[in-house]
């Protein structure tokens, strides 16, 4: 299998060699061939509890977890993040949908002001790859969060570095979500914090790191997050969906972060999932075309708003 840009993507070396056409074939299809990243992130079930799910301004479908499959079966995407309990439950009914497992998670009912964060890993590796084969599902990669300054950093650390390790080693794509948060961390939105986090990431060998759009005072948050696509090296960068927005200013700061920054996907939450079935698949659409496809903000508009095909 010959591998496709090559002047921009090469194969970790902690890849073995046997895992190679593997590692190649699961690389290629979670970017589409794009160089490219557009994650569907349905973990925050345990993150933010019923929070996302259930109040106010958030559609009754998304009461259901399998408006999560559903939207991902029927949108195109890049790569669908949840945890494997949901897979388990919902993955028999959806086998056409390209999975990342999340090996950690944690509730957000303990305050920083209380203790600093820890999420502890839930499975290995291991056991991914041997649900995998059981399952005969497609799941092309595993994911982990590190909470970056955290009294309990130490302990994450070593956990991802393991996650990524053994990921490589079976041929599968390493995603780490890394924010910086701890009493530790004064600013977990500052701009040259958030290039440490990614440049740890690169230290950790993922192929990508989520992070944090960054916010400072008079500065252009586009400009400023150059910073951290540098300091991530060959691994890259894709920024997290953040809170709720307005479908045009979530699609114009996409674009900022694409074309601007440098950044090389996109994951989001809430900006997909808090929607009607049918609006939540036209948005997947939107952010694909955006990320993958490279559309512009306004045929992206388009597509959301159904006006073309996506």
């Amino acid at each position: 299998m010959e591998f496709l840009h090559m002047d921009i993507e090469k194969v970790p070396l902690d890849v073995p060699k046997t895992q190679r056409e593997t590692y190649l074939k699961n690389y290629m299809e979670i970017i589409r061939e794009s160089g490219k990243l557009m994650l569907f992130a349905g973990d925050q079930k345990v993150e933010h509890l019923n929070d996302d799910f259930y109040g106010e301004g958030v559609p009754e479908d998304d009461a259901d977890p399998e408006h999560l499959f559903r939207t991902a079966s029927e949108a195109k995407i890049g790569v669908f993040a949840t945890q494997l309990g949901l897979i388990a439950r919902y993955g028999m009914d959806y086998r056409s949908v390209p999975y990342l497992v999340k090996l950690n998670s944690k509730t957000n009912l303990v305050k920083t002001s209380q203790a600093d964060p820890f999420s502890n890993l839930w499975y290995d590796v291991d056991k991914v790859v041997r649900f995998k084969e059981n399952s005969g599902l497609n799941i092309l990669g595993v994911g982990y969060t590190i909470y970056l300054g955290s009294e309990s950093e130490a302990e994450m650390l070593l956990q991802a570095a393991q996650v990524v390790y053994d990921a490589h080693q079976h041929g599968m794509v390493s995603v780490l979500w890394i924010y910086p948060r701890g009493t530790a961390v004064k600013d977990e939105k500052d701009p040259h914090l958030i290039a440490g986090a990614t440049g740890a990431g690169a230290c950790l060998g993922t192929d990508f790191v989520q992070v944090n759009y960054p916010e400072k005072e008079g500065a252009n948050s586009a400009e400023i997050f150059k910073e951290a696509i540098k300091a991530a090296g060959r691994t890259k960068v894709v920024c997290a969906g953040g809170a709720s927005d307005e479908v045009d200013d979530f699609l114009r700061k996409l674009h900022d972060q694409l074309h601007i920054s440098g950044a090389m996907g996109s994951a989001t939450r809430r900006n997909i999932h808090q929607k009607p079935l049918d609006e939540a698949i036209r948005m997947c659409n939107a952010i694909y075309a955006m990320t993958i496809e490279d559309a512009t903000i306004e045929k992206s508009l388009k597509i959301y708003n159904g006006e073309q095909e996506g």
